[in-house]
Order: structure tokens, then sequence, then C-alpha cells
């Protein structure tokens, strides 16, 4: 796992979302909040799934998954930027993070359809 790159990466997301989702206000702990963990860490669940099955289908099937859980988490940070739960520094790096592992996922669907 650990020479994954985007294991790696996918780990920078979660400590720079566990960072900032500790300033989210008490109100939303339990409904923003707790969507934008379970959808990082299901990311995270994809990822591993991908990474140790050996049938060529079933990675397409978590990959696929794994992108449609970026697109949610997205969605759910422009919700947090729109609710000025986090500022425009905040939201340029979390943003770049999806960025790099949605890269380097698309990079792994090109190896796999090679």
């Amino acid at each position: 796992m650990e020479e994954l790159k985007i294991y790696k990466q996918y780990l920078e997301l979660i400590y720079y979302a566990e960072n900032i989702l500790k300033k989210y206000p008490k109100s939303e702990r339990f409904c923003l909040v707790s969507h934008i963990k379970n959808n990082i860490y299901e990311g995270l669940k994809y990822v591993i799934l991908a990474y140790k099955d050996y049938n060529k289908k079933n990675k397409y099937i978590y990959l696929n998954k794994l992108d449609v859980n970026l697109k949610v988490l997205c969605v759910l940070i422009r919700v947090s930027k729109k609710n000025k739960y986090i500022n425009n520094n905040n939201y340029t790096a979390w943003v770049k993070k999806v960025t790099n592992i949605n890269n380097l996922l698309l990079g792994w669907f090109k190896c796999l359809k090679a």
C-alpha cells in the first residue's frame, strides 16, 4: 500500500480535512462534517479495494465509485465555502488535493485500459 501514490495523497487529504473540520460550528458537526468524513473514508476504502483486487472489472467498479465520491466531496466542499465555514485559502487547498487525487485516478484508469 505504501508505494501507491494515490493512497499517500488520500491520506494527506484525510489529515487536511480532519484539521479543517475541527473548525466547523457545532451545529454542523453531526450533519455536514459527518457527511464529509463518511465520504472521505469511504473513498479510502475504494482505493484499498481497487488496489487489492486482481480482477480488472472489479477495479473499474471500485475506481468508478471513488470517482463519484470525489465528485460528491467537491460539492460538500463548495457547500462549506458557500456557508463560510472555510475561507478561500482552505477551499483552494482542499480542492487542489482532491484534484490531484482525481488526476491520479484518471491515470489509474488509463493503465487499466492498456
